[in-house]
């Protein structure tokens, strides 16, 4: 990576690559989400706690809409997290901000999806299967 004449570290960010890696983070994180929704074992409890982390996408996708809104307003001055220090103004900071909060909206809004479709699962499991908890 090089660094341009502002310090900031060049190639830019790009909107492919910011929403790959938040999906990517999502993708991982549905590993510890199983492992935990398997060890709760009361079934209402698994199914409440899988509708309520499945709430936490709708939250993600609101932070997915902010962050656009930021990277759309920033002009193509998108710059990485390590680049803060180069912020000069107060209006300057939404070009870290915008692929924080895109990437994070990312993760959530997989998160939520997988803990929704989990929760199908263990809804549509027969009585007394191990997905389906005791």
């Amino acid at each position: 990576m090089r660094v341009d004449d502002d310090r900031v570290i060049t190639p830019r960010l790009r909107l492919s690559g910011v929403v790959w890696r938040g999906a990517l983070f999502g993708l991982v994180g549905t590993v510890p989400l199983a492992v935990t929704a398997l060890c709760i074992a009361d079934h209402h409890d698994r199914q409440e706690f899988l509708s309520i982390v499945s709430g936490i996408g709708l939250f993600g996708a609101c932070s997915f809409v902010v962050g656009a809104g930021f990277w759309w307003t920033s002009g193509g001055d998108i710059r990485r997290w390590r680049d803060w220090r180069t912020i000069t103004g107060q209006t300057a900071a939404v070009t870290v901000v915008g692929p924080l909060f895109m990437r994070l909206g990312m993760l959530l809004v997989v998160l939520g999806v997988a803990a929704l479709g989990l929760s199908h699962l263990v809804d549509a499991a027969p009585y007394g299967s191990w997905l389906h908890g005791h």
